[in-house]
């Protein structure tokens, strides 16, 4: 199928779909630390691409999960367009301990939820990680379209169970990309604290 055309690198066959989707999933990021409006049409080519990958590695919970983040990259768009300061780009804010909680009960009960239903489905050889995975993204570009800055360390968690289950599933770029992310993701993290707290002390200033 097309979808298998590649290369071979270091003995290891790469498909040009996951190459392309891949870098361009690194390139989101890149545009997601600078707050450019670039983040969400990128990011649908990226999901188009990678639906094939996971499609053919028997991992439905990654294929469904390009699905669902398309949808929220359009949903993203619309809210950075409408939400974006003249002097601080798009607005970014610290979650409440209340909303932190939330996120965190809701990737544990999604993930047990999701789970049960790919095996249920035997839709996935690994289940348990690939709902992680699923769940973990969801509510990662879920914040991010809110611009909540926690959502840099729910793709950290992302990125902890997605390496392993990459290189199990043969996809050896993708894991090597995961490892990209994560050394991103701490950078993009400590750029959006930063700026968060600048809109903060903005926001307190007297005029």
């Amino acid at each position: 199928m097309w979808y298998e055309l590649g290369l071979t690198i270091f003995g290891q066959k790469i498909a040009y779909t996951e190459l392309f989707g891949q870098v361009l999933a690194l390139a989101v990021v890149f545009l997601a630390q600078r707050r450019s409006l670039l983040t969400w049409p990128v990011q649908l080519v990226s999901v188009a691409l990678l639906f094939t990958v996971y499609l053919s590695a028997h991992l439905g919970g990654l294929a469904t999960r390009q699905v669902v983040v398309g949808l929220i990259a359009v949903y993203g768009w619309y809210a950075w367009v409408k939400r974006r300061d003249p002097v601080f780009g798009v607005v970014v804010r610290k979650g409440s301990w209340r909303e932190r909680l939330a996120v965190a009960g809701a990737f544990v009960v999604g993930t047990v939820a999701f789970a049960l239903v790919l095996d249920w489905l035997h839709a996935s050889w690994a289940p348990w990680p690939d709902a992680a995975i699923f769940v973990g993204t969801i509510l990662a570009f879920s914040l991010q379209g809110l611009g909540l800055v926690e959502f840099w360390l729910v793709w950290l968690a992302v990125d902890a169970v997605g390496v392993p289950l990459q290189i199990q599933s043969g996809l050896y770029f993708s894991a090597f990309v995961y490892l990209i992310f994560a050394g991103l993701v701490i950078h993009g993290f400590w750029d959006w604290n930063r700026t968060a707290r600048r809109l903060t002390q903005a926001a307190k200033s007297p005029l």
